[in-house]
């Protein structure tokens, strides 16, 4: 049951009945925003057999099945807002008691209803990827508003063509698209919108449409790039604060911008940093601490960029501000990465280096390293924060076969 509603059997004395009786109905309450709604029952009684009934803890024998009824209408009530997201008065009414609302429930209404649910949760790039597949869902379909029934296989196959021809959009791009509608039509179906029927997705049944997954290509430096990196000189203080912040990254496990930012003063101490990452910590419910043990460099990162002498909810990088909303916070930190990555693409390409490289690389360049110096699967796993380790492995399988070699080798070195 949601926190902020509150579902109820109340006796409504407002519209007395000429038998002298008054409706019995389903009150619910939503404390914010603040609504409360009554919805009839075929239920009336007095106020007195209302309380023999409902408000005591042992109504007479002759009540108890009336009690009973009551209980499992209540109980209902419960259970449908349960299952909803975020509550609505509308999804409500529609699960409730199979109401249409003023909105068609079609695609364009439950990526709507999905992006407001992670809007409203702070998980603003989760939102953004929602919108950006609609988006690209409206620039190809003929009309502003997309029925289910509209999406078949044979449809998603000219949206693929559309989107690499046309749009020229990559096959991992294509998959995150193709993915949240999947999620879309998967959510529609629990809520009984839609007939399963509808569902144009599948891996082996035939007729159906598979989602194309394309080969992640790993972004990792060799020693000597890092070295080179590492001992160059920056030719601005932009393209220093660059290096700074992607080393950090680097040297905290592959830490990413975000948990780089969200820092607090109460998560470091003298030697370490224990974190749990931005991206698991509000969809997994077995999200990992991770703890990063600090060497010189990554202390006088802090040192110079930070401020630990602060209360222990303050941010150690003043980068984000407290009262900031969710909106931005995505804001600020997009905009600091962008900086890191501008800047320090710069400084790499001053000192010989012509990758592209991104704060994107300075994960994957520490699990290729930890595992060329003999880290273990289940310490890498451990280090970057993973559940489990097909998740690790998705970084390995993309490493080079001299990662490979290096790593099979240190099995059997015991020294």
């Amino acid at each position: 049951m949601k926190d902020n509603v509150s579902i109820s059997i109340v006796l409504d004395r407002r519209s007395p009945l000429k038998d002298g009786t008054f409706p019995v109905k389903l009150r619910v309450f939503v404390s914010f925003p603040r609504t409360q709604k009554m919805y009839s029952t075929k239920f009336a009684v007095t106020e007195a057999d209302f309380k023999s009934i409902w408000l005591t803890t042992k109504p007479r024998s002759d009540s108890k099945e009336q009690r009973k009824k009551w209980a499992a209408l209540e109980a209902k009530a419960n259970e449908v807002a349960g299952k909803l997201p975020i509550f609505t008065i509308d999804d409500f009414e529609r699960l409730m008691f199979n109401r249409t609302t003023n909105k068609d429930l079609d695609v364009n209404f439950y990526f709507e209803k999905i992006i407001d649910k992670w809007n409203s949760t702070g998980n603003i790039s989760t939102a953004n990827g929602y919108l950006n597949s609609l988006n690209c869902l409206l620039r190809f379909h003929a009309h502003s508003n997309i029925n289910f029934k509209d999406i078949t296989p044979r449809y998603l196959e000219r949206l693929e063509t559309h989107c690499v021809e046309v749009e020229q959009k990559s096959i991992a791009t294509i998959g995150i698209y193709l993915r949240n509608l999947r999620t879309v039509f998967n959510e529609a179906i629990t809520d009984k919108a839609i007939s399963p029927d509808l569902y144009p997705f599948g891996l082996t049944k035939k007729g159906k449409y598979q989602i194309r997954t394309s080969k992640k290509v790993k972004k990792a430096l060799t020693k000597d790039q890092m070295k080179t990196l590492l001992t160059g000189e920056a030719k601005t203080t932009e393209q220093e604060k660059a290096k700074a912040f992607w080393f950090f990254s680097y040297l905290c496990n592959g830490m990413n911008i975000a948990d780089i930012i969200k820092l607090r003063c109460r998560d470091y101490d003298e030697a370490k940093i224990t974190f749990i990452r931005s991206k698991t910590a509000k969809t997994n419910n077995e999200a990992k601490e991770i703890t990063v043990y600090l060497n010189d460099y990554a202390k006088e990162v802090i040192q110079k960029y930070g401020d630990i002498n602060q209360s222990p909810n303050d941010y150690i990088f003043p980068i984000l501000e407290p009262h900031q909303t969710a909106m931005e916070q995505f804001q600020r930190r997009r905009a600091f990465t962008r900086y890191i990555n501008q800047h320090f693409l710069k400084y790499a390409h001053s000192v010989g280096i012509t990758e592209k490289i991104s704060t994107y690389w300075a994960r994957h360049t520490y699990v290729s390293l930890a595992v060329q110096k003999g880290a273990s699967m289940e310490f890498v796993g451990e280090a970057l924060g993973h559940s489990d380790t097909k998740t690790t492995m998705g970084y390995f399988s993309g490493f080079s076969n001299e990662v490979k070699k290096s790593f099979s080798q240190s099995l059997l070195d015991f020294d």
